[in-house]
């Protein structure tokens, strides 16, 4: 099997672009493949520790969402070409450059399977690995002029706030259930809500239709992040690769959770295990047994059906087209893979 076959079968594989469109996968390949070239060649360095430090997730691989769906929106102007790749490169470095500083936050230790930079190499090179990312995204997207510049500005802003207001947790009064969904949105939906828009911008699709991609990626962006808060608590490991419970492990309390936690009829024990982070794993199975069963899992399926139907309206001002169809594929695929 060639390279490129190789690369089109992992799209199909991907984020729900069931695409039977052959012109449009090669062309979604190819975009791709430029991308990984531009990423590793923006963060190569003369400096050793700074080069390995940059390349370590990389090479631990990705799904690559985000340029994807650069180069998606694209086919909605012009389609491919060098400015679209560079914005393309430019909203992952972003992408990664949080990671890193996620890892921190969290004092993660593993990361895409591998051991995390800061656990390899320290909070301190983790920190300023991610600063140098930011660093070259912003020097890439300074190439696509100062619309560009701005809006990508305006993107950390949104990033840093709503990473800021998830570590200090909603205000005296504020409804936690808006509170967490306020957040995913900027830690999450702003950024493929970016990725859209420069698609759109620099491939020149019409206002319009740049401001339907904006708004379709803020909202796949945050239905994404909810439905992995389901898929971490409905899927058995063996059927979504992941280890269940991880949010619970970390006491984060995730939509299902505070769905839970917001019913007076949620069993007390519950209630009980969901006071903070949970180390033992029996406890853990506990907990997810419980969740399960609460109407907290089911309200937030009904969040994420709803996000689903509101992402496809979005797409209604977009000409048909076979990657107007990628993209409805894609929020379908939101409430499929919770299935």
């Amino acid at each position: 099997m060639s390279v490129q076959s190789d690369a089109i079968e992992d799209l199909r594989a991907s984020v729900g672009l069931r695409i039977a469109d052959e012109t449009l996968l090669r062309t979604l390949a190819a975009g791709l493949a430029d991308v990984e070239k531009l990423l590793r060649e923006t963060a190569r360095s003369d400096v050793r520790a700074v080069h390995e430090a940059a390349a370590h997730l990389f090479e631990a691989g990705g799904k690559r969402f985000r340029p994807l769906f650069t180069l998606l929106a694209a086919q909605f102007g012009k389609g491919n070409h060098e400015g679209v790749v560079t914005a393309a490169t430019a909203v992952e470095l972003v992408h990664l450059a949080t990671l890193y500083h996620d890892d921190v936050m969290d004092e993660a230790t593993m990361r895409r399977g591998a051991p995390s930079v800061n656990s390899r190499w320290g909070n301190s090179i983790a920190i300023l690995t991610g600063d140098f990312l930011f660093a070259h995204a912003s020097r890439l997207v300074s190439e696509l002029g100062t619309d560009a510049a701005r809006i990508i500005a305006e993107t950390f802003a949104e990033l840093v706030t709503g990473q800021m207001r998830e570590t200090a947790g909603p205000a005296d009064g504020e409804d936690p259930v808006a509170h967490y969904l306020s957040v995913i949105a900027q830690k999450t939906g702003s950024l493929i809500a970016t990725a859209g828009r420069f698609g759109g911008m620099v491939s020149g699709a019409e206002p319009r239709h740049v401001d339907a991609l904006r708004r379709f990626g803020d909202i796949v962006g945050t239905a994404f992040q909810i439905s992995d808060d389901i898929i971490d608590i409905a899927s058995p490991s063996h059927e979504s690769g992941k280890t269940p419970g991880t949010d619970l492990r970390e006491g984060v309390r995730t939509l299902p959770m505070l769905y839970a936690l917001a019913d007076p009829g949620t069993d007390p024990r519950l209630v009980e295990l969901l006071a903070g982070p949970i180390t033992e794993d029996v406890l853990v199975d506990e907990a997810l047994e419980l969740l399960r069963k609460s109407s907290g899992l089911d309200r937030a399926l009904g969040t994420l059906s709803d996000y689903a139907r509101r992402a496809r309206e979005e797409l209604s001002a977009l000409p048909a087209s076979v990657a107007r169809d990628a993209c409805e594929a894609v929020a379908e695929y939101l409430v499929a893979r919770t299935r």
